[in-house]
């Protein structure tokens, strides 16, 4: 006989798929919008403040605040080819939206997020600033002694990107429902107890 409510063969990851094995679709779509958001007012506030002013020493003379309108990718690459950035960027928004069909994981919602949030804020500067049709310059103003001028998207996507790298490395999956669907057949601790011989 088994216990009201139960059904014989119900397995922990039965309850993990319903508990742990949502799609991350929310926490990706929030770190997303929090890195977009973060690019886009830090954008409107130095342009406002700081273009055609001088640098703003934030840590001595290694970070400096000093507006720059790039019209390459980041850190300034490629400045002859700014629709061909901004077509990519396009694309990559597009597979990181069906990759979310999927989307299991939470350090890959955390990662894909990043991107998704700098490619969206690099690309909003592409379409509606200055000259436009494609070609606008993004804001940059993040400059780093010997290194480069960048902004916050960039930060998100160079952070994003280290990040897929090293899951792919690790062997995580972006989509573990297969691992929760191979575990239904294993026992649990509560699993229905078998009736005793001779019981009615």
């Amino acid at each position: 006989m088994t216990k009201p409510g139960r059904t014989t063969g119900e397995s922990g990851a039965d309850r993990t798929g319903r508990a742990g094995g949502r799609r991350r679709v929310p926490l990706l779509v929030a770190v997303a919008g929090a890195a977009y958001l973060l690019d886009l007012g830090s954008k409107v506030a130095v342009v406002a403040e700081l273009e055609h002013g001088a640098p703003v020493k934030v840590f001595g003379d290694w970070l400096e605040l000093r507006v720059l309108r790039n019209s390459g990718a980041a850190f300034g690459i490629g400045e002859a080819t700014t629709i061909l950035f901004t077509l990519i960027a396009v694309a990559v928004t597009v597979v990181i939206v069906r990759l979310a069909r999927k989307l299991y994981s939470a350090p890959w919602a955390i990662a894909l997020g990043l991107l998704l949030g700098g490619g969206l804020g690099n690309l909003t500067d592409r379409l509606f600033r200055t000259p436009g049709d494609f070609q606008g310059a993004v804001v940059d103003f993040l400059h780093v002694r010997g290194f480069s001028i960048m902004n916050f998207a960039d930060c998100a996507i160079v952070c994003g990107g280290i990040l897929i790298v090293l899951f792919s490395f690790l062997g995580w999956e972006l989509d573990n429902k297969d691992k929760l669907e191979r575990k239904a057949g294993e026992p649990v601790g509560d699993k229905a107890v078998a009736d005793p011989p001779g019981a009615s």
